[in-house]
């Protein structure tokens, strides 16, 4: 009997177990092989730089990743086990503070018709060094392949973290919101979701387009812009941030698309490896408009105290991928690799 080939989608599950990246990681990955049990209330957190420690934004990821594809190997029931959620507790702390201390919350009252305007302002920004720009004329194909190995972490789970924030609106910007997740959804065709399109970029680049198969190659600081998300999606109080992390990402996103399709062009890649990119250059130019005057300014007219958290989230997003940017261009610029560990073989 014939059976069917494979449904691509279906092979895409998480792989692998991360290796430990301190004691905190170590202690948490240990405890997720087994049932659940009290986790000690006093696990000490690691007291690297909040906004990039390996080890705290690794144990922060397993923590969130309980609640999206699950670990690897990890006993499901920790998902919402007292102790660690605790633990994850402690962690969001040490990070948020270390967001606030990066991005001051001191925005001046802004109304709910100039939301728009605002995070137009924030869009526009100068920010310094341009990665996009050095992809579309600079990167080597191994570096292409490291920036698409970065970005792996967010877009095969592209559009989940916000769409945590459904649940927590009403009314307008909730309608607004499901607007743009039907679309990083596909419309309901499978081949069109967002996260396949960029399996696809990677399949393309001869990478491995399992969910979480970089997981070990990623710096912490690649990993703090994905819990950034999680951290925002998950807190009710935090909805403004991430309607404005959103807004941002929605607003700030084709010109940069445009400029690695062509860098991946340039280097004699074809459709299946620029699709993703091509895609969002079209669809975010819609987007845009819905994010910024839809969604957050929907919101603020609902909630007008809630417009300088929707800018803290815009500009926190900004910062976060300043810091990633940078660490990625001072490597490539001394002749390194920016991962944790380089890309050898093909597939790698």
């Amino acid at each position: 009997m014939l059976h069917a080939a494979p449904d691509t989608a279906q092979l895409r599950e998480p792989v692998g177990t991360p290796a430990p990246r301190g004691e905190l990681s170590a202690v948490l990955l240990g405890a997720l092989s087994g049932p659940p049990f009290a986790l000690p209330a006093d696990l000490e957190i690691p007291g690297g730089d909040p906004l990039s420690d390996d080890d705290l934004h690794l144990a922060l990821y397993l923590a969130y990743e309980l609640h999206y594809r699950g670990v690897p190997g990890a006993d499901e029931r920790w998902e919402w086990d007292p102790s660690l959620l605790a633990l994850r507790a402690r962690l969001e702390e040490r990070f948020e503070r270390a967001l606030v201390e990066a991005v001051p919350c001191d925005d001046p009252p802004v109304a709910p018709d100039e939301i728009d305007l605002a995070l137009r302002g924030v869009a526009e920004a100068d920010r310094g060094r341009s990665l996009s720009a050095y992809v579309e004329r600079e990167a080597t194909v191994e570096q292409v392949r490291e920036f698409a190995v970065h970005r792996s972490a967010y877009q095969l789970k592209e559009a989940d973290p916000h769409s945590w924030a459904l649940p927590r609106l009403s009314g307008p910007p909730k309608a607004a919101l499901v607007e743009i997740q039907a679309d990083e959804y596909g419309g309901g065709r499978t081949e069109r979701i967002h996260a396949e399109l960029f399996a696809r970029t990677l399949d393309a680049l001869d990478l491995d387009s399992r969910y979480g198969a970089y997981l070990d190659r990623v710096p912490g600081v690649t990993l703090a812009t994905v819990n950034l998300m999680s951290l925002f999606g998950l807190h009710r109080r935090l909805r403004g941030a991430i309607v404005g992390h959103l807004a941002l990402f929605e607003m700030s996103s084709s010109v940069p698309n445009g400029r690695y399709a062509r860098g991946l062009r340039r280097l004699g890649f074809g459709e299946d490896a620029t699709a993703f990119f091509d895609e969002h250059v079209v669809a975010d130019a819609v987007h845009e408009q819905v994010a910024a005057v839809d969604l957050a300014g929907g919101l603020v007219r609902q909630e007008p105290a809630l417009a300088g958290d929707v800018l803290w989230g815009a500009r926190v997003l900004a910062e976060l991928e300043r810091r990633w940017g940078d660490r990625v261009l001072d490597a490539w610029e001394a002749g390194a690799t920016s991962l944790r560990r380089p890309l050898a073989n093909a597939g790698a």
